[in-house]
């Protein structure tokens, strides 16, 4: 079941280290951004060089993803604001990519747009963008452990 998790104009560099992080230990394919806003330095939330593992890609506009983007995984949106899936009871597509909004402003319109589904993770208060990512990836991973156990 392979998937990709991605952030919409992420701002902190950090951020996307974590995110990395996670993606690797969670068994995501890849991360990506597009439009980043931060510098592409070393990723300080990387402690474990999860780019020795899997790629990060950075696209300049979702125009350009769209042109690399994997066919047939289903892009799925990660928000809090907008009409949305709880993630309790989302059942998580075989091929997936999850998009993540940034830090200050959540997704773009036009992110919004790209996705089959939105989901949101119930929270009082909006999540720091690596700690959504890695939580969407902890419910896929666990969701399919339960499937494949015969749990629902």
């Amino acid at each position: 079941m392979p998937f990709a998790i991605g952030v919409d104009h992420p701002k902190r560099e950090v951020n996307i280290g974590t995110l990395w992080r996670s993606a690797m230990c969670l068994g995501a394919a890849l991360l990506f951004t597009v439009g980043r806003r931060y510098e592409p330095t070393k990723q300080r939330g990387d402690t474990v060089k999860a780019y020795r593992h899997i790629p990060l890609l950075h696209f300049p506009t979702w125009e350009d993803y769209r042109d690399h983007a994997p066919f047939a995984w289903t892009p799925i949106g990660i928000e809090i604001g907008r009409d949305a899936t709880d993630l309790r009871i989302f059942h998580h597509p075989t091929e997936a990519v999850y998009i993540l909004g940034a830090e200050d402003f959540g997704l773009t319109n036009e992110a919004a747009a790209l996705c089959k589904e939105l989901v949101v993770i119930p929270s009082r208060f909006c999540l720091n963008v690596a700690v959504a990512g890695s939580i969407v990836m902890y419910d896929r991973a666990t969701k399919k452990r339960n499937k494949e156990d015969g749990r629902r």
